[in-house]
């Protein structure tokens, strides 16, 4: 356990920090398990507003720092390619 106080905040806010990251990434992930089960049977406006979500979650994902930008690079390239499909 910490002793000097300084420690013991950090150690709480660490467990908050990593408590929130992990419901962010589970959601980013379940989002994307979604999208990719969805996306054969939905129509063009629905493909191009489901690809425009998906897009924005990546994008604040990556800038929060949950994932790396290039990874959230070839995840939107990828969905945009089976959107297209």
């Amino acid at each position: 356990m910490p002793q000097t106080k300084s420690c013991k905040k950090r150690l709480l806010t660490s467990k908050k920090r990593n408590l929130r990251n992990r419901e962010n990434r589970a959601t980013m992930r379940s989002a994307v398990k979604v999208f990719k089960t969805d996306v054969a049977g939905l129509g063009d406006e629905e493909k191009t507003a489901s690809l425009k979500a998906m897009y924005r979650l990546m994008d604040t994902q990556a800038s929060k720092g949950l994932m790396p930008k290039k990874r959230a690079a070839r995840l939107k390239s990828r969905m945009a390619a089976m959107a297209a499909k």
